[in-house]
This record gives structure tokens, sequence and C-alpha cells, in this order.
């Protein structure tokens, strides 16, 4: 006689459960709390207070360094939790085979991926929140004169950095691997961020190709909503598209066990 065994149930309940059990766990990784929510801000005043970053600058159209570093400080903190914090997690839990026994239970392994992008994007939201409370507190660097082209491009940028995180985390196998990706990924990524070399100073030619990129799209569109425009559809454009290729691609090659 055959046995039919039901298949697990995805109840509230239990997606409550795991989202609560995750932020515990969270909570307890101080080294992420800080790289993620803490580290930007700590270098955007460590920059805001060199006297150069303070002054005009003519070929940044008279807007001073440190008012370029708020948006580069906010993608800072995506970077971090998008390739540095996440992935080790979710390859840690695979390579452990959480994922797998979570199978066989009424919470299914995707709302542990859920609570882990839910997570990390809150807390480059609040890494967010803190660099411009601080940027203007600290260096009246204005608040953003175009408020929902902000929000907008803010929500965009994460959901973009968690996507790339989603992709790593598919195509490592193990934590190490997840770590040395991200590790490669992170200079690049802020490179196009301008954490080096504002966009906007960059040659024509080296500023196209990063304003393709999702991080260098990024801090354009966060840029012209921090000076009171509405940004430009082109970088909110590439933003969406590299979020539905890179989480589209995450979809298609993640691996539970």
């Amino acid at each position: 006689m055959s046995t039919l065994t039901a298949a697990p149930v995805r109840t509230p309940s239990a997606t409550r459960a795991v989202l609560r059990s995750e932020l515990r766990l969270f909570r307890r990784e101080p080294g992420a709390l800080f790289w993620i929510m803490v580290f930007p801000t700590l270098l955007l005043t460590v920059l805001g207070s060199i006297p150069y970053f303070r002054e005009p600058d003519a070929s940044l159209g008279q807007l001073r360094p440190v008012d370029l570093y708020v948006p580069v400080s906010v993608l800072l903190a995506m970077v971090m939790a998008g390739l540095q914090a996440m992935p080790p997690v979710l390859t840690g839990y695979r390579e452990r085979g959480i994922l797998r026994r979570m199978s066989t239970t009424p919470v299914r392994p995707g709302a542990l991926l859920t609570a882990q992008m839910g997570l990390h994007g809150a807390a480059a939201l609040v890494s967010a929140l803190l660099a411009l409370t601080v940027g203007r507190l600290a260096f009246d660097v204005p608040l953003p004169g175009q408020p929902v082209g902000y929000v907008l491009a803010l929500a965009l940028s994460i959901v973009a950095a968690l996507s790339l995180g989603a992709l790593v985390s598919a195509l490592s196998r193990t934590a190490k691997v997840a770590n040395s990706a991200g590790a490669a990924m992170f200079f690049p990524m802020m490179f196009s961020a301008g954490l080096w070399l504002p966009v906007r100073s960059m040659p024509d030619v080296l500023a196209r190709i990063v304003e393709s990129l999702p991080f260098g799209a990024a801090a354009q569109a966060l840029t012209e909503a921090g000076a009171g425009d509405w940004p430009d559809w082109k970088y909110l454009g590439v933003l969406a598209l590299w979020t539905a290729v890179l989480s589209g691609a995450a979809t298609r090659w993640f691996r539970w066990e």
C-alpha cells in the first residue's frame, strides 16, 4: 500500500517565526551591523572633516566633494549588505544542509531568502538615513530636494544591490567562495559608485560606461534627486533592468541543496 506525504504548507506564522529567528541571529553579528550601518557614515565623517571636501569645486558645478559623498556613503552600505554580508550567510546555510532540512518543514527555504533580503535591505536603509542625517547636521549637506524621486531611486538601488547579492549566493557553492566573489566585486562596484572619483568628474567615455552599471546609475540618480531634480529616467531604467536581469539569473541558478 502506498503512502501519500503531504507537501509542506507555508503558513504566515511559520514565515514570521523565520523572520524573528533571522533577526535575532542578525543582531548577534556585530561585524555585519558595523560594516553596513556604521562604517559608511564613519567614512563620510572622516572625509567631511578634511577641509578640501568642504570647499566648492568648479569642476563639480560648485558642489563640494562632501555633497557627492553622501550618496556614495548610501551606496557603500548597499554594497556591504549585498556583496559582503548576505551571500556568506545564505551559502553557509546551504553548505550546512539547513536549507535542505527546512524543505521538510512547513517553512519553505524561500521564506529564509525573503527574510535575509528584508533584513539586509532594512539595514542598508537605516544606514542611508544615518548618512543623510550626519551629512545634514555635521556638514550642512542639504536633504534631498526631490524626496519622492530620492525614495524611488533609493528603493531601486537597494533592490538591485540585493539582487546582485542573490546572484552571488546562487553561483557560490560555499561561504568561502561567496566571500572571495564579494571581495573581488567590491572595488569595481565602489569605483562605479564614485568612491575614488565622482562619476561627473570621469572622462565622458568612462562616465557613460559607469552609468550603465547598477551602482553608477544609482549614484547619478541619487545625486540628481538630492540636488532637487527628478532623477533621469535612464538611470532609473538602468537600475530596473539590472534588477530584472540579476534577480532572474539568481532565480534560475539558485540551488537550495
